[in-house]
């Protein structure tokens, strides 16, 4: 990175784009697990309180101590990733910050501040507060985590498909609020991003439990998990490929020009790219596998 900084053939823009895709990379690893974790530990809990099985308060204690982890980690990567947008995109913030700030600011105000409320309970008060009481505290801690995912991915579908304002003087100013939250993308982004995020936390725990068992851990508690983390995997992953479908034909359909970046076509044709790499090539026969007669299921 430092080379980078003194090389004179990088400019300040490509800078901005290293540090922030450097950012966001190691961000969205801990949101993606919190989001899905949450569901989950209220899961734990919920059935504790109904069968009054130990085991499944075990699988809750062992869990949100690994869930506060992340969650530290992502609200820090996620603190520095939100200045950012103020000092590495000044310009574009200086143009959508009508639209930008808003969302930002309903994310602070909904979902920020319902986990930083009733984390504290949730975490440290399962012997001092009422089983009840404590499985409201998680329950509003799960639904500020999936209400943060809503804003977060109304923006950035917003940025995507923009929809609902009008250009003044080279500012965008809100016309219709309902179109800006709910444009033509938002839906299919934020339920490929559930799944996506009941996937990446279904694998954690199954790997983590499979671990513990692997290791010797005669605890039935680990099994559970195991078993529930299992089945929760194998009813998303469909659904996952479903709503990918769903989003790749969106993305055809507002953003053509992206679709042909991912698939590497630089030309106007319609072929499969078996293998390839996302960038032009000297030599594209070494990185270009092609069937005339085929094209992506993304694209019918």
């Amino acid at each position: 990175m430092l080379e980078l900084a003194t090389d004179p053939g990088v400019s300040s823009l490509m800078l901005s784009r290293i540090q922030f895709a450097a950012n966001i990379s190691f961000h969205i690893l801990f949101p993606t697990i919190n989001i899905a974790l949450c569901w989950m530990l209220l899961f734990f809990k919920v059935r504790y309180a109904t069968t009054g099985d130990d085991n499944w308060l075990r699988v809750y204690r062992f869990w949100v101590r690994i869930f506060a982890l992340t969650f530290a980690l992502g609200v820090v990567t996620g603190v520095t990733m939100s200045f950012q947008f103020g000092t590495n995109w000044p310009g574009f913030m200086e143009t959508v910050g009508n639209i930008a700030g808003p969302l930002l600011g309903y994310e602070v105000l909904t979902a920020f501040f319902l986990e930083a409320t009733f984390l504290p309970i949730m975490l440290f008060g399962i012997e001092r507060v009422s089983d009840r009481t404590h499985t409201i505290a998680t329950a509003l801690v799960t639904l500020g985590t999936s209400m943060s995912a809503f804003w977060i991915l109304s923006l950035d579908s917003w940025m995507q498909t923009p929809a609902g304002f009008e250009m003044r003087d080279g500012v965008a100013y809100v016309t219709d609020w309902w179109e800006v939250i709910f444009n033509p993308s938002m839906p299919y982004r934020l339920t490929h991003m559930l799944l996506a995020s009941g996937l990446t936390a279904a694998f954690f725990v199954a790997g983590i439990s499979a671990y513990r068992i692997y290791k010797g851990d005669p605890k039935h508690s680990a099994k559970l998990a195991l078993k529930f983390a299992i089945i929760t995997a194998a009813i998303l992953a469909p659904l996952q490929i479903l709503v990918g479908d769903f989003h790749g034909l969106n993305t055809l359909k507002y953003q053509p020009a992206k679709v042909a970046a991912m698939e590497g076509i630089w030309e106007t044709e319609k072929v499969l790219h078996c293998c390839y790499l996302p960038f032009r090539m000297k030599k594209p026969a070494l990185t270009n596998m092609r069937s005339p007669s085929l094209i992506w299921p993304v694209s019918f």
